[in-house]
């Protein structure tokens, strides 16, 4: 059949399945092997004839592209590959159907081992919070700053980052973005409590650029340090959302109380930084937010950060923009231009000064 609907050579080494490859590795799609929804599609884990564990994504009817302009893109995901990116092994293009073929990843996502029912059972002590983060990071980093075009992931959360056995971090969905018609993707279909991720530019101007992926994996890294969710939560007695409760208690100089319960034993000095790292990712205006290879530099290493030049953090709640107290008026008209450069970060937020 793909050769009556693929006239044209397919681009690339796509590893191309049928329809009914999948529907028998999957068991007919059966609900009892879905293991996740987004939204771009429903996930169901597969077992291929030669044994392989995969997840299969079965797209949502929206998916807008023609065949050879699908593979097109579906070529240049392929030939993505971090050991921090879930790897794309192949799809399937039959009739209206389009399914995505992705390596299994064992441990799920993060937001079921870290604010799921099974947080219990999985121990999940620093070592594993940090390298978490810090792989993340890297993920990002190279979608960002290594591809040429890159590409703006749009929607990290923990439900995107999934986990091997051996708890490295794997980012998903990304590049998928470009198959479904602006008006349909997240903005308008994201679900509650997604609500928390977003940068304000870009919830409510449309504004898309990789310093709103560097601003959700700010808000992605207080979730892994204080084991709750980035929606709005009782905290302190009112309802705050996460970021809105971590600058309450930066200005307090009482970072220490996000730290989750569960976590018995850790540096309070590196997780403070972690704290303090996530602050500059999420500040109101995008151009003040530093790159993704800056945060790989402010996580990894044992830095002193500047903090004179951080400035308030924007929120976006579904009633509108609120902007925390305190913040410096002058700044404020930063927040609409997203494309200066930040030139004070290189030199001064990871300043290494002398002790």
């Amino acid at each position: 059949s793909f050769a009556i609907c693929c006239p044209e050579p397919l681009p690339g080494k796509i590893k191309l399945f049928t329809y009914n490859e999948l529907s028998t590795a999957t068991n007919h799609f059966h609900a009892s092997n879905k293991i996740g929804r987004g939204g771009f599609g429903t996930v169901y884990k597969g077992i291929l004839k030669s044994g392989r564990q995969v997840a299969v994504k079965a797209l949502s009817a929206e998916s807008k592209q023609g065949v050879h302009e699908f593979l097109t893109e579906i070529d240049v995901v392929t030939n993505v590959k971090h050991v921090n990116l879930v790897e794309l092994i192949g799809c399937c293009v039959q009739g209206k159907n389009r399914v995505l073929v992705y390596e299994y990843v064992e441990n799920n996502s993060l937001d079921r081992a870290l604010l799921g029912p099974k947080r219990n059972t999985i121990k999940m002590d620093w070592s594993k919070r940090s390298a978490i983060c810090l792989g993340t990071a890297r993920g990002l980093a190279f979608l960002h700053e290594e591809l040429e075009p890159p590409i703006v992931h749009r929607d990290i959360k923990a439900s995107n980052i999934l986990l091997t056995e051996e708890f490295v971090p794997k980012i998903g969905d990304f590049g998928l973005a470009k198959f479904f018609p602006e008006n349909i993707t997240h903005i308008s279909t994201r679900v509650a409590g997604t609500t928390g991720y977003l940068a304000p530019e870009y919830a409510q101007r449309g504004q898309l650029t990789k310093k709103a992926d560097v601003y959700s994996f700010g808000v992605l890294i207080l979730e892994i340090v204080s084991g709750r969710s980035s929606a709005k939560e009782n905290w302190g007695g009112t309802q705050k959302l996460l970021l809105e409760w971590t600058w309450q208690l930066y200005k307090e100089k009482e970072l220490v109380e996000l730290v989750d319960p569960d976590l018995e034993e850790y540096p309070q000095d590196e997780v403070v930084r972690y704290i303090k790292v996530a602050l500059f990712c999420t500040q109101a205006a995008a151009n003040r937010r530093p790159s993704m290879t800056q945060v790989v530099v402010m996580l990894s290493r044992n830095i002193r950060l500047n903090e004179q030049e951080l400035t308030a953090p924007g929120f976006f709640e579904d009633g509108g923009l609120s902007r925390s107290q305190g913040s410096s008026s002058h700044k404020k008209s930063m927040s609409d231009s997203t494309s200066q450069p930040i030139i004070s970060f290189p030199d001064t937020i990871t300043e290494i000064t002398p002790r």
